[in-house]
């Protein structure tokens, strides 16, 4: 590589660092704060925040490098240009064609990075951020179960639990559940547990009474019972991992995906298909989104208000070719 191309790499390789940087930055930042509110809010620590936010990051990246690529080209020949660097360098014979050659080098080892990225590390992290959510999801302690004071988990549920013994018992609880247009049930037990089961937790109350009102006619059920399982899974919208999404699964087993992955997904082979060409396509963004800033700023001749043309013409076609 000759001196002229390994100077444009290394100065593109550079703002091209500190654009990603800034741009991965914001977008995560932006999504901690997300995760930060509601996770905390119920009741997570903040290590967990942390991990949601750090299984996010592979995709924010996969996101921002073609931006950060785009975005360095055009400050790179803004700045060879403002700086008269680039006037030399067409002054020695440089033609349009040879100054993009470095920029189309940069432009690929983007694209190898991309390649990492949605083929390997993306559908990585978010088949554990998934795991994760199922997990955390069905941490219904966490949540909601609280001695002495009324928890509203979702709109429609109220409980309250006197208090929660050293073996994990809910002493003494009353469960009111208004999620229904005709009838609004009120449970009331001395003792409950909740059981862990492939549909979701389920609450096992024991000795206790289920009261149901109906407005539509007012009147009133009075059923007592020795015990009594509540699908608390279903009531506030825990439970276990429902169906695979594409994104989780990696790029090898898109080529062609058997019948477990079609029915644990619930889509078609079509689908897989789609999501596999996709990922095919995301990193060559990358070379095109550079070959394209640098084919913008090579436009037109000197003027003294800079390129700021040329840069919007960029953005433009940037904009179209999405």
């Amino acid at each position: 590589m000759k001196r002229l191309d390994r100077y444009l790499l290394s100065q593109l390789m550079a703002i091209f660092g500190f654009f990603a940087l800034v741009l991965v930055s914001v977008y995560w930042v932006n999504r901690a704060v997300l995760l930060f509110d509601k996770l905390i809010g119920d009741g997570q620590s903040a290590w967990v925040v942390l991990e949601f936010t750090a299984l996010t990051l592979p995709k924010v990246i996969s996101l921002v490098l073609p931006v950060a690529a785009f975005a360095a080209v055009l400050y790179a020949i803004n700045r060879l240009s403002g700086e008269s660097e680039l006037v030399v360098m067409q002054s020695a014979g440089a033609s349009p064609w040879r100054l993009a050659r470095p920029v189309a080098v940069f432009g690929l080892i983007v694209a190898a990075l991309m390649l990492v990225l949605v083929h390997e590390l993306v559908p990585a992290a978010r088949a554990r951020l998934a795991e994760r959510q199922a997990q955390v999801s069905q941490d219904v302690t966490a949540r909601f179960l609280t001695e002495g004071s009324f928890q509203t988990p979702t709109a429609g549920i109220t409980v309250y639990i006197r208090e929660i013994s050293d073996l994990g018992e809910l002493l003494d609880i009353f469960l009111y559940d208004a999620r229904g247009e005709s009838a609004e049930t009120i449970y009331t037990a001395e003792k409950a547990l909740i059981v862990p089961s492939e549909a979701g937790p389920k609450l096992v109350m024991f000795d206790g009474t289920a009261q149901t009102l109906r407005p539509s006619d007012g009147s009133l059920a009075l059923t007592r019972f020795a015990d009594f399982t509540y699908d608390l899974g279903g009531a506030i919208g825990t439970g276990l991992r429902g169906r695979i999404d594409w994104e989780e699964v990696p790029s090898r087993d898109l080529i062609a995906p058997g019948p477990e992955l079609l029915a644990a997904t619930g889509s078609t082979m079509a689908a897989a298909r789609l999501e596999l060409h996709d990922r095919l396509a995301q990193p060559l963004l990358a070379p095109v989104a550079a070959l394209i800033a640098v084919a913008a700023m090579m436009l037109g001749g000197f003027s003294r208000l800079g390129l700021w043309r040329q840069i919007g013409l960029a953005v433009l076609a940037l904009i179209g070719l999405q």
